[in-house]
């Protein structure tokens, strides 16, 4: 993906924004310490670029302090829209012999330049509001369970954050992924 120095003002701008109406998810961090680590990462820029245009609304969640990175998330209310309609992974998928979705949420993630959220990561996320009320979202799950032929998703019904299990095969119009980023 090209991205010229317009596309990444506007994205700045977008992030800014965002940044700035969402200041309980960044206490103690300030915009200008994250636009200059975002200035030394283009390819950061084309992965969040790619989170924003897939509706994840990416935000700054925390601040890694031994690695020195900022760490955003998939912010959005809902499972990303441009992310929905997937199984777990290209094995899943694979093993689809009809009614074939048409990616994975594993590869769509590393092709995007993110990882999938664990079950950690989800329940991190959901400390920072209500998310997924309608939708869900597939996590990265363990190997012991995968081996088995399931996968893990989350959601957040009745004010409480619910992990569940499904055939990694399996796809829902109402289920995606949310993503994270080091930058």
């Amino acid at each position: 993906m090209s991205f010229n120095k317009e596309q990444q003002e506007e994205l700045l701008q977008i992030l800014k924004k965002r940044f700035d109406k969402n200041k309980q998810r960044h206490k103690g961090m300030a915009w200008q310490d994250v636009q200059d680590k975002l200035a030394k990462n283009p390819q950061k820029c084309i992965a969040l670029q790619a989170m924003e245009s897939t509706g994840g609304e990416p935000d700054v969640v925390a601040f890694d302090t031994n690695t020195k990175e900022f760490i955003f998330f998939d912010c959005a209310a809902e499972s990303p829209k441009g992310r929905r309609s997937v199984c777990y992974d290209k094995e899943a998928l694979d093993a689809r012999k009809e009614f074939k979705p048409k990616h994975n949420a594993i590869d769509m993630a590393l092709e995007m330049g993110i990882e999938i959220l664990d079950e950690e990561q989800y329940h991190f996320l959901q400390k920072l509001g209500d998310f997924d009320q309608k939708t869900s979202s597939w996590l990265k799950t363990p190997n012991e369970i995968r081996k088995l032929g399931g996968a893990i998703f989350g959601d957040f019904r009745y004010n409480h954050v619910f992990i569940y299990h499904n055939g990694a095969q399996s796809y829902y119009a109402a289920r995606g992924f949310r993503g994270y980023l080091k930058v």
